[in-house]
């Protein structure tokens, strides 16, 4: 049976949620707080979290923010009363799987809750891109590397994630355009050689290789 975390400080919702999901074969627990979800989801005894983002003492964002800076790739359904676009947009780009607004239909919700976990139950999904000392989270959308975690633009991301889907070999320049900038490029512009200096700058000179006449490789 699948394990489901209800984080959710309204006692009135956490009880109809728990009473329906149990009713149809999960257990349960159920958190009233950001403190006690994050504790609980990061001992990786759930399947699943029903996330409420206007939690007392840490809110929802901050509670997904830390479970996937942690790596925990728990699917996470927001069920929340707050409906904007920007709220929704921030949630998805965070890390949920999922955005219900309230007022909501149970039976709504327990067919996302059961699309998430056959989801879940699929090979997992590679959210974290590793060579040698150097790794970037495709979700929060920053690098690790030997002196700490490091904040990238579009670009950059964009670059050092092609990099990371090729180690070892040598991308040539006119390949980085077309995966990078994907348009029409002048063969004779230096914007590569630009945005490499500025990755190497950010995860260390070494990690970058110029191979003269060719290109750019990964360590």
């Amino acid at each position: 049976m699948s394990r489901i975390l209800i984080a959710e400080d309204e006692q009135r919702i956490a009880s109809f949620v728990e009473k329906g999901l149990r009713a149809n074969g999960f257990v349960t627990t159920v958190v009233g707080d950001g403190d006690a979800a994050l504790a609980q989801v990061v001992a990786g005894e759930f399947d699943l979290v029903v996330l409420d983002l206007g939690l007392p003492r840490r809110d929802g964002f901050a509670v997904l923010q830390a479970m996937r800076q942690a790596r925990v790739t728990t699917p996470v359904i927001i069920l929340t009363a707050r409906g904007s676009v920007h709220d929704t947009v921030a949630g998805l780009e965070g890390g949920a799987d999922d955005y219900m607004t309230k007022p909501f239909r149970f039976e709504e919700l327990l067919a996302r809750v059961r699309l998430r976990l056959r989801s879940s139950d699929r090979a997992p999904e590679v959210t974290v891109l590793r060579a040698g000392p150097v790794s970037l989270d495709l979700r929060t959308r920053r690098a690790e590397t030997p002196d700490g975690m490091v904040d990238l633009t579009a670009r950059e991301f964009a670059l050092l994630e092609l990099f990371l889907r090729h180690p070892g070999q040598v991308l040539s320049r006119e390949q980085i355009l077309s995966h990078v900038w994907g348009y029409d490029f002048d063969p004779g512009s230096n914007v590569v050689d630009v945005y490499v200096r500025t990755l190497r700058r950010k995860i260390g000179q070494d990690h970058i290789v110029t191979v003269r006449g060719m290109g750019y490789r990964l360590g």
